[in-house]
Order: structure tokens, then C-alpha cells, then sequence
């Protein structure tokens, strides 16, 4: 059955249209961040409807589960260089790997001419920073924002074995 081990629900493209439940999903999700960090002004928490449905009009996917939207993502291309944002999972499905599906997808759909991919994510955001760690990212730097820290990660892109570009 999809979505049981070993067989990962199939990752959808997003657009504008799922801007509400982006949208709602990223907030719930967030909250769990603005708790451990002790910050309430996270940008993820105060973005709107219409910020929300620009961003969707680039590259950014998610997963469903019986029509319930549970994870999204969105991607960032500059040159050489995605930046990988807003990976959220709905907080009742955490720990059942839709992050990684998420994260490996938007690698492997990333366009041919990206070679690094960043992101960042809280210093007190464990879970996460263990994915991207699993992952392979590695941190290259932080930076200060309210009371705690950005971490900075990246990762060369890989190349599969065979792959031809």
C-alpha cells in the first residue's frame, strides 16, 4: 500500500491553488519551532495567503495522504545554487520519513545546472538538524536572529552513479 514501508506516498508538484493549505500546514508546523526557540515571529508564522502563493509559483512540491496535504517543500535556484526552504511536515506525521522523501526529491528534481544546495534551520531544531546531518549537509556557518541562531548547512550535489548530463 502507498505510503507504507517501503513504498513512500508519490510526491506531487504545488502551485499557487495549494497556497491555503501550504499555508496552514507550514504554521502548524511551525509552531513546534517557535516553542523550542522561543520565538514567535519566525518569517514561516507570519507570512501571508498572497506571499505564500507567489513562492508556490516556483518550484516547490509536497505529499498527500488521502487528500490530506502533509508535507511540503519549495526550492530556490540561483545559478549553481538551490536553496532548499519551508521543508514542513504536518507535526502528526513527523518521524515517518516524508521529510527525506522530500528533501531527496527536491534534490534529484533540482535543474541540471545546480551543484550546491543551502539551507538553514534554528540551532534548537534537533530534529531537523538531524535529517539534514543523515542527509549529508554539512554546517558551514551561523548567524544570530532573536535569541537563538541560524544554522547554515550545504551540500555538493552527487551525481548518480551513471548519471549523464
Amino acid at each position: 500500500m502507498v505510503g507504507q514501508l517501503g513504498h513512500p506516498p508519490p510526491v506531487i508538484r504545488l502551485g499557487a491553488a495549494d497556497a491555503g493549505e501550504v499555508l496552514t500546514l507550514q504554521r502548524a508546523a511551525y509552531v513546534t519551532e517557535a516553542r523550542a526557540h522561543d520565538d514567535w515571529e519566525l518569517p514561516p508564522l507570519l507570512e501571508t495567503l498572497d506571499e505564500t502563493r507567489t513562492a508556490l509559483a516556483g518550484l516547490s512540491w509536497g505529499i498527500r495522504e488521502a487528500g490530506r496535504l502533509v508535507a511540503s517543500v519549495r526550492l530556490t535556484v540561483t545559478g549553481s545554487v538551490a536553496v532548499i526552504g519551508r521543508l514542513v511536515v504536518a507535526p502528526d506525521r513527523q518521524g515517518f520519513g516524508l521529510g527525506g522523501s522530500l528533501l531527496r526529491h527536491a534534490e534529484s528534481a533540482a535543474p541540471a545546472e545546480v551543484t550546491l544546495f543551502r539551507l538553514f534551520t534554528g540551532s534548537k531544531s534537533v530534529g531537523p538538524l538531524h535529517l539534514y546531518a543523515k542527509h549529508g549537509y554539512r554546517e558551514t556557518h551561523r548567524t544570530p536572529e532573536n535569541n537563538h541562531e541560524l544554522v547554515h548547512l550545504e551540500k555538493a550535489r552527487v551525481e548518480a552513479p551513471g548519471a549523464v548530463r
